[in-house]
């Protein structure tokens, strides 16, 4: 017998399930990120503090430290052995796998890195790098995880849970690099000007989440941002201003830190939320899902037995309760392409700076920070947004790789 319309609906809301259950995974995977990121930040800062104290504070801690991002590896792998590899194909799943892999490949440089911290036998800014790296292809990976949701309500959760997580790693890297400059007692003009852009940047990233963000993480972040003591803005106006910062070096880089993480913890406490959240928006839509896929299974059931098949051409006899069907899906999907068109093209923006950003990384030996200021100075001296100046530069390095080969 020959395949009805029907029977095209009923598979079209069945695939919608089955993509909404493997989004429902890469949630669960992006919580288990969001961990193993705060402890990796976590001992990013202890490292600094130790090395910048020339191995006088905090060596005790770096144990716990490794202890605790072992435990969240853990996690992510646990996370990672659930995703079904050769089963139902997944949206861009090749990206998303290369990052997976990319991922867990730079786990590997950890115990050599720790090894160097624990001997002192590298320097401060260099183990920061390596460790910010690290973090970088985590945060790529939940990235990715945003760019395969199909589902307009899932990719807001994600694309709010991705910024706030960026500006959350400014924020590390903004506390690491102070109190780098209060512990050696002294900032140049680099390390006034990559401050301010780490600052500018954490703006960036808690904009767009606050575009995305549901009320209630809205509503934490403003009880944090009220939190956020004035001494952060003295130390802030020390650290970008001051050459010589007064008081004990050791002290006042203890006391910034304490400061900058009892912020970056609240922060977590918000991504948590977002976590949460995310996890909502997934469980509500497979429910909704199911549930009108079950009325929908009812309603065909209903119909006269001539109804129930036709050929794959529809017959002028159509019924008007089938195409009311027919027309019932049509519309919904209608209604998520235009959202989920207007979130995908935030998305796409938003890759392609990143993009830029890690070609100015590699190419160049920039930081992030330093790579988005040279976007960021590029698109105002031309007067163009800064995904157009992203794209040009792709556009040229592209062009420059085929002429090379």
């Amino acid at each position: 017998m020959p395949l009805s319309a029907l029977d095209f609906v009923l598979a079209a809301r069945k695939s919608e399930i089955i993509g909404l259950q493997q989004l429902l995974q890469m949630s669960k995977l992006v919580g288990a990120i969001s961990q193993l990121i705060h402890v990796l930040q976590r001992e990013r800062g202890t490292a600094n503090i130790y090395l910048c104290s020339q191995g006088t504070i905090w060596g005790e801690r770096l144990n716990e430290r490794t202890h605790q991002v072992q435990q969240a590896v853990q996690a992510v792998d646990k996370q990672l052995l659930a995703l079904d590899l050769a089963g139902q194909p997944m949206a861009n799943a090749s990206r998303l796998f290369s990052r997976i892999a990319t991922a867990l490949h730079s786990l590997s440089s950890l115990p050599a890195l720790r090894e160097q911290v624990a001997a002192q036998n590298i320097q401060q800014p260099e183990a920061m790098s390596r460790y910010s790296e690290v973090i970088r292809t985590h945060l790529a990976l939940v990235f990715e995880a945003a760019d395969t949701s199909g589902d307009p309500t899932v990719s807001r959760a994600l694309l709010a849970m991705f910024s706030f997580m960026q500006g959350k790693e400014l924020a590390g890297q903004e506390r690491a690099l102070a109190a780098a400059g209060f512990a050696a007692h002294h900032f140049d003009n680099s390390a006034h000007q990559q401050l301010l852009t780490l600052i500018e940047g954490q703006e960036r990233c808690f904009n767009t989440f606050m575009e995305f963000a549901d009320e209630r993480s809205l509503t934490l972040w403003q009880q944090q941002q009220r939190a956020d003591s004035s001494e952060l803005e003295r130390f802030r106006r020390i650290a970008c201003t001051c050459t010589s910062p007064s008081g004990e070096s050791n002290d006042i880089a203890l006391r910034w830190f304490d400061i900058t993480t009892a912020r970056i913890d609240g922060m977590k406490l918000i991504e948590d939320r977002l976590e949460e959240w995310l996890m909502t928006c997934c469980e509500q839509r497979i429910c909704d899902a199911q549930r009108f896929g079950a009325r929908q299974q009812q309603e065909i059931e209903q119909l006269p037995q001539q109804d129930n098949h036709y050929a794959a051409l529809i017959p002028p006899q159509l019924s008007r309760s089938v195409l009311e069907l027919i027309e019932q899906q049509s519309r919904q999907l209608q209604a998520q392409d235009a959202e989920l068109a207007a979130l995908r093209a935030t998305l796409a923006d938003r890759k392609l700076v990143e993009r830029a950003k890690g070609l100015l990384m590699q190419h160049h030996g920039m930081s992030e920070p330093q790579a988005h200021k040279t976007l960021r100075d590029m698109a105002m001296k031309q007067n163009k947004k800064l995904a157009e100046i992203a794209e040009a530069m792709l556009s040229v390095a592209a062009v420059m790789s085929k002429s090379a080969s």
